[in-house]
């Protein structure tokens, strides 16, 4: 075998891989498999990077980048019809969807380059396609060409659950629309049903969303579950809750959808946002020595380390939280912990979360519905009390903060505009273990929607300057000053 120099990284082909010596495979170029070749790179480690399909993954090509430009666009036009309530009148709004659709892809495009074979050799990641295939706990094939490893990385993904005989799109195929539906049923209540159902409705389409369980969002606070699914309700959804799909067929273009309380649906279209399951198939696993848990998933301990020790594993082919940003953490953590023998622990208590509908949906850490019972309390603003909630006339949403025995932020939940960009500041107070006083005592900017946060703190900071030793201290400052006039 011959040594590869990472200041010459570039895509091989198989045998030329094959050939090589490798501190690190890594099997999946999404966010995990990304992050975690470039870290191991910048470590020092002869990396090299198999993927089959795209060099971005799931979050590039299907999920996180092509939604969110659709989001925008449909933002757009709900904000053009909403205008008038600001006293902006505007006429003759019309989308059209093939402009709308390019926008999307050339969101990808323009994101593309920065995941590409050659920006990871500017890096030092060696890159091969193609589908790899474990044939023991050190080595695996592709192509047909066997290829051996110190530690590998599997970092494969996760694909849509779709129910079985019916047609229906999903977030991977979703984006080769070329034109709006005109009916559209969402089998799903999860972030992904509501962010799509609410986008198509702003967009034109008349939207059915059928959630089998008795309110949205069902991981969220209830109270932010209801605002959603107000929001829902007013953009046109037609939200049923505690219905399933019993069966459908499709015919002349259109599929009838007969549903568990008796109805029936007709659509151009069927979206199913059911979840995601991990499909190992084909990988070889069980040769390598790996371990899967009951869902199918491959089974980590809190180091990213599967039942073979020189084998980790993260992002969504794993069953722990599965986000681009925790794919990209954990992929990075799994990384140095092979390439420099450490055993870092993935942290799971203090990951943020954002569902993009309009209102977004932020919360990180302890849940903030009544902690009646709890060791938590819950400090809360409105915003309908946010100066800046008012100005812009968006005062649906509040900010909760749940707050420990000792004072610490523990968990947050924001509901209103750009609730994920203000999620950011308690995500780090839950993370570093802040006090509500460390955060009340922070000068911030006014005024802003990050207000609400703040001024909750503050109120519970100010309460406790009310009772116990701090209040008595500060009636004793007073009586001291008082007497010295």
């Amino acid at each position: 075998m011959t040594s590869v120099s990472r200041r010459r990284a570039r895509p091989l082909t198989a045998v030329e891989a094959g050939r090589a010596e490798w501190d690190l495979v890594v099997v999946g170029a999404g966010s995990a498999g990304l992050v975690g070749a470039r870290t191991a790179a910048v470590l020092g480690a002869r990396v090299l990077l198999v993927e089959a399909n795209g060099f971005g993954g799931e979050c590039l090509f299907t999920g996180c980048v092509p939604s969110k430009a659709l989001i925008a666009a449909a933002d757009a036009a709900h904000d053009a019809h909403d205008a008038a309530r600001l006293g902006v009148h505007v006429d003759g709004v019309r989308v059209d969807f093939a402009a709308v659709m390019a926008h999307v892809k050339g969101a990808i495009a323009a994101i593309e380059p920065v995941d590409s074979p050659e920006a990871l050799a500017e890096t030092g990641v060696y890159t091969l396609r193609g589908r790899a295939r474990f044939d023991g706990p050190r080595s695996l094939f592709v192509e047909g060409v066997g290829i051996r490893f110190r530690d590998a990385l599997v970092a494969t993904g996760s694909t849509p659950i779709v129910p079985e005989g019916v047609d229906v799109l999903t977030n991977e195929t979703l984006w080769d629309l070329d034109e709006l539906p005109a009916t559209l049923l969402v089998l799903g209540g999860g972030a992904i049903g509501c962010e799509m159902a609410q986008a198509f409705a702003r967009l034109g389409s008349r939207v059915t969303l059928v959630h089998r369980g008795e309110r949205l969002l069902p991981k969220e606070d209830p109270a932010a579950s209801a605002l959603v699914l107000s929001a829902l309700r007013a953009d046109g959804v037609d939200v049923r809750l505690g219905t399933t799909l019993a069966d459908a067929s499709r015919g002349d273009g259109r599929t009838t959808a007969r549903l568990s309380d008796g109805t029936t649906v007709v659509a151009d279209r069927v979206l199913a946002a059911l979840g995601r399951r991990v499909d190992t198939t084909g990988l070889g696993l069980d040769a390598a020595g790996v371990d899967l848990d009951r869902s199918g998933a491959i089974a980590v301990d809190r180091t990213l380390a599967t039942s073979n020790p020189r084998i980790r594993a993260a992002g969504d082919a794993t069953p722990l939280p599965r986000f681009t940003h925790t794919a990209g953490m954990f992929g990075s953590i799994a990384a140095t912990n092979a390439v420099l023998g450490l055993s870092r622990r993935v942290r799971l208590d203090d990951v943020p979360r954002v569902t993009f509908t309009s209102p977004e949906v932020a919360a990180v850490g302890a849940s903030t519905a009544d902690a009646a019972g709890s060791d938590v309390r819950i400090v809360e603003t409105a915003h309908h009390d946010l100066d800046r909630a008012i100005a812009e006339g968006r005062t649906t949403g509040f900010t909760r903060l749940a707050i420990d025995r000792k004072g610490r932020v523990v968990g947050a939940t924001i509901v209103g505009p750009r609730a994920g960009e203000s999620l950011g500041e308690l995500s780090t107070a839950v993370s570093r273990g802040l006090s509500v006083r460390d955060l009340a005592g922070v000068l911030h900017a006014y005024p802003t929607y990050s207000d609400a946060g703040w001024n909750a703190a503050v109120r519970d900071a100010q309460g406790a300057l009310r009772s116990g030793a701090v209040a008595a201290v500060i009636r004793l400052l007073r009586r001291v000053r008082r007497r010295r006039g």
